[in-house]
């Protein structure tokens, strides 16, 4: 497992920022930038409505992982690294049900592919994954357990070799998941037991604390790695196909070279949209691997696509629209920057990203200028907003989840 450091509890506000490695002490608040203030005369656009909020246990506490709920069918499941995980009606934030399991540290549960009655640990750390009757979801000290995600009764548990911080993939009858160390497991959705894993082999010695999600389509599974490629693996048996890279790794200090590509990867069409910290923004035909274009652009954080535009936030917390045919950029709004932002998310003709001050932001899609904000608590904003329908959904640190639609103003 890699070595890391624990980070202060302020901190956690920058997310994937945290830097973690073996005898680092934690950054000085001093050196971090300050945020920009946010306009006390700001004059909203569109009317922000408040459907209901829910709250999901402590949420991801102080682990810095990036907890985000998942809807599926009208039900937004969340959990939390306290052990709890729950089921919502997403459009009336009832509580349908939840399950309480132990955290208790050095117990590792029920092991590979066993099938039990309990699952005795609940560290849970990578948002859930639901398809049919499977709800899959990992923990922070190694394990993918399988749930109904009709009661949320245990299934089956797979021990892995590492915590699993990103929320795990279902493709057909396989559950893909991967782990801090930098492998990716293909495991049978039926049972957990192992069917293939794919060892990206060293991994460095630093890198952020993150991973998108594995992208599974067309028999093919992709992934950002920690040295800033994205790799393309055969869903049947983790082999892989190709990889191209996202960042150059380039730099004097180990800091410099940080290049994490930490963000999901988008596919429209066959076309891959990828990007890296310290590394370009990215187009790839998908069948073959080969660059289309590329742009610089260092992110920590995922993006958004829809329409003519692809959507980011970069390292300094700046919004940015992209033409996605080309990547030249469209617009920039600066005016959130070291406010630590989400990935953005698209709700109709407006991206919305939140912060590490509890607020939530809408911009225009079609020039980036601020529309509407509101605070759905006090609390860091990690995760990447979640637009299902009309309603976006958003959950900070402290497992404070919201759900807002947009009217006329």
């Amino acid at each position: 497992m890699k070595d890391v450091v624990k980070k202060s509890a302020w901190l956690l506000a920058l997310g994937s920022l945290a830097l973690l490695a073996a005898g680092c002490n934690s950054f000085k608040k001093k050196n971090i930038e300050p945020p920009t203030p946010l306009d006390k005369h700001f004059t909203p656009t569109v009317q922000v409505s408040k459907v209901w909020t829910a709250r999901i246990g402590d949420g991801a506490g102080i682990s810095g992982v990036r907890l985000r709920p998942v809807v599926v069918d009208g039900v937004l499941y969340a959990v939390s690294t306290d052990g709890k995980i729950a089921a919502f009606d997403a459009a009336s934030g009832k509580q349908l049900w939840e399950k309480t399991t132990k955290v208790k540290k050095g117990w590792f549960g029920l092991g590979s592919g066993k099938k039990g009655k309990e699952i005795p640990n609940g560290s849970y750390a990578g948002s859930p994954a639901v398809a049919g009757d499977l709800l899959a979801v990992g923990t922070l000290d190694g394990y993918v357990y399988g749930m109904s995600p009709k009661d949320g009764s245990p299934l089956w548990s797979s021990e892995l070799d590492s915590e699993v911080v990103a929320a795990p993939a279902i493709s057909g009858d396989l559950v893909i998941a991967r782990t801090q160390d930098g492998r990716v497991y293909g495991l049978d959705a039926a049972t957990g037991k192992r069917r293939w894993v794919y060892d990206q082999g060293t991994v460095p010695a630093l890198s952020l604390r993150g991973y998108g999600t594995p992208l599974a389509a067309n028999g093919v599974v992709f992934i950002g790695s920690d040295d800033g490629k994205l790799v393309a693996l055969r869903q049947d048996n983790g082999e892989k196909l190709w990889e191209q890279r996202l960042a150059n790794g380039e730099g004097r200090t180990d800091i410099e070279r940080l290049n994490d590509a930490d963000g999901t990867i988008l596919l429209d069409g066959s076309t891959l949209y990828g990007s890296a910290y310290h590394g370009d923004l990215t187009a790839i035909d998908g069948p073959s691997g080969r660059p289309l274009w590329s742009h610089p652009f260092s992110t920590y954080t995922s993006l958004a696509l829809g329409g003519t535009a692809l959507y980011g936030v970069d390292d300094q917390g700046e919004v940015w629209s992209f033409d996605r045919s080309s990547g030249s950029d469209m617009w920039k709004n600066a005016k959130l920057k070291y406010r630590w932002l989400t990935g953005p998310a698209l709700q109709g003709n407006y991206v919305v990203v939140a912060d590490a001050y509890g607020f939530v932001h809408w911009l225009q899609a079609s020039d980036g200028a601020l529309a509407a904000r509101i605070r759905l608590s006090k609390k860091p904003i990690q995760a990447q907003p979640l637009v299902v329908g009309d309603t976006v959904y958003i959950e900070d640190v402290k497992g404070h989840i919201g759900a807002y639609r947009l009217g006329a103003h």
